[in-house]
């Protein structure tokens, strides 16, 4: 009864929902334009961390483009607190990455976090659903004590390609580091834009003894 005063809404078109679809309709997610580096075989995403941080692989399930489909998902995933889509997308990456040789060796996923204010003021960390669903794919555990983020820094939009990456330095922080020891890391993300921002987790999770890292997120900057 509630559905036919409040349809629920795709979040893409705005077009009205069948029973069978969530959040996305099937229109919306044929056209959402696919990276998807893992079976493209393109280092296109691994190319921005040669010479700054080792990196075993880095996938985006997504590209974005500004006002463009993904993102009006990403968007109502972050301030329109849609976490379904987080979790869609997550099942469908995971679904992707668990038939994936180099991916199959994953022993943990750690989200890129929130510092403490926004996640107070947001109530949830946007990247938990897609971490937590590519975990529960590949059979690995999802770590959210590990990486920490000291530091509150305002949006990064419109900042310059290397301004970003020294702004980074300081943000975030590593603890309870026999967690991750001798593990392979599939850190994810919502946004990758520079690479700024996974560069300088990685800096803090490579200070854990013999850690392999490996990237993915929900889309890339095109």
């Amino acid at each position: 009864m509630l559905n036919i005063f409040f349809p629920k809404l795709c979040r893409g078109c705005h077009k009205e929902l069948n029973s069978s679809e969530l959040e996305i309709c099937a229109v919306c997610r044929h056209e959402l334009p696919i990276a998807c580096f893992h079976s493209s075989g393109s280092d296109e995403m691994l190319q921005l961390f040669y010479g700054r941080v080792p990196v075993v692989n880095a996938t985006s399930l997504l590209y974005f483009k500004k006002n463009g489909l993904t993102q009006k998902f990403v968007h109502a995933l972050k301030y329109k607190k849609a976490k379904k889509i987080g979790e869609i997308f997550g099942a469908w990456l995971g679904e992707e990455l668990k038939n994936i040789d180099s991916y199959k060796d994953i022993d943990a996923v750690i989200p890129v976090p929130l510092h403490k204010k926004k996640l107070r003021d947001r109530g949830f960390n946007q990247v938990e659903g897609f971490g937590r669903e590519i975990a529960k794919a590949l059979g690995a555990s999802y770590i959210d004590d590990v990486l920490v983020k000291i530091t509150p820094t305002k949006s990064q939009v419109f900042k310059e390609k290397i301004s970003r990456i020294f702004s980074q330095e300081e943000v975030f922080a590593i603890q309870n580091t026999h967690i991750i020891t001798g593990k392979h890391l599939l850190v994810v993300d919502d946004i990758i834009t520079s690479g700024a921002t996974l560069e300088s987790c990685s800096v803090n999770l490579l200070k854990a003894e013999n850690v392999r890292l490996s990237f993915a997120t929900m889309a890339i900057t095109k």
